[in-house]
């Protein structure tokens, strides 16, 4: 049986709730998860309340092989994501050595001072290990099957750039378009049925429209070249019995 390795995204902050901030790091977290054979099965967003963020890591993380985060962990007071990440695994958050000696020396070698709100920064559950941040210094953190990283889409990725190489890698899912002249009314009951005759694949419809008309757009995925071929194959004929019939 093909190997499934799945995964989930909290994204953490009342600024993207309230439409402040655009969010940029979901798609691109798809992207690579895709990429790499991993399915992206879940995206929760909470705001800064604690509790709530101790609830779904833990919903999450016992759910999926892996849970991405992103948010919360910078220098101000509503930046609580280290605390509710050390809530949900039941240890202490504290300052971490080797972070609060590196963001030390980097501020220091710029002349800027290291403020407690700075210090922030290198706070983190007891027992995790860094995410490095090639971007701003301040790293990142793992611990269990959670990664936490920051916000800030080029920090986000640059943070996930470090951590696909550690990841457990699934089958990658395959994929097959099939372009369909009419809309989902006509092939929903159809598609339905070959659906149900390929359980091992997933059978999506995408309603387009264009110069007038509708038509649809219908993607077969499959971890196999065999379920993929076979389930196309019965879609195709669909689409072409369909057409025959309307000529």
């Amino acid at each position: 049986m093909p190997e499934i390795v799945t995964a989930a995204m909290l994204v953490i902050g009342d600024e993207i709730l309230s439409g402040r901030t655009k969010d940029k790091n979901i798609g691109h977290l798809a992207d690579i998860m895709t990429a790499i054979g991993i399915d992206l099965k879940e995206v929760r967003i909470v705001a800064d309340e604690e509790d709530e963020i101790v609830a779904a890591v833990n919903a999450l993380r016992a759910r999926y092989t892996y849970l991405f985060t992103t948010g919360g962990i910078g220098p101000t007071h509503d930046d609580i994501t280290a605390d509710a990440i050390a809530k949900a695994f039941g240890v202490p958050c504290e300052y971490e050595a080797k972070a609060y000696a590196m963001l030390e020396a980097s501020y220091a070698a710029r002349g800027i001072e290291y403020t407690e709100a700075r210090k922030r920064m290198a706070r983190m559950p007891r027992g995790a290990d860094h995410i490095d941040n090639p971007v701003s210094i301040a790293p990142g953190f793992r611990i269990g099957n959670v990664h936490v990283m920051a916000g800030v889409p080029a920090i986000f990725q640059a943070m996930l750039d470090n951590v696909v190489p550690t990841l457990q890698a699934g089958t990658k899912m395959l994929s097959a378009t099939v372009h369909c002249p009419f809309g989902e009314g006509l092939v929903g009951g159809p598609l339905g049925e070959i659906q149900r005759a390929h359980p091992d694949t997933i059978i999506g419809s995408y309603p387009k429209y264009s110069d007038g008309k509708f038509w649809t757009e219908l993607v077969v995925r499959a971890r196999s070249q065999q379920g993929l071929d076979a389930a196309r194959a019965d879609v195709e004929a669909m689409v072409a019995g369909l057409t025959s019939a309307a000529s």
